[in-house]
């Protein structure tokens, strides 16, 4: 992945006013992926959205555990909705007339 497509940690911290360890312990944790590159280390762009959505919990005081679980708890009602919307299109198959 070419480092125009990535954002180093430090500069994605200083736009959104937050320390460097918050990012480092949502990596330890295993929420966010990172790449490392010459001892710099990048955010890759198509995991701003999800990793600025852990800004904006941090940012309303939800410790790294509550941060966690929100994760968990979202990421399954989007596979329940998911199956959901599967099943409903199967049933759709046999209720034609």
């Amino acid at each position: 992945m070419a480092p125009d497509t990535m954002i180093p940690v430090h500069d994605f911290c200083l736009h959104h006013n937050i320390e460097q360890s918050f990012i480092y312990s949502l990596k330890d944790s295993g929420l966010v992926e990172f790449i490392t590159v010459e001892e710099t280390i990048y955010v890759p762009e198509n995991l701003l959205p999800q990793l600025e959505k852990l800004v904006r919990l941090y940012e309303m005081d939800i410790n790294l555990e509550g941060i966690e679980t929100i994760t968990y708890l979202l990421n399954r009602i989007h596979d329940l909705q998911r199956e959901n919307l599967g099943l409903a299109n199967r049933l759709r198959m046999y209720e034609k007339d």
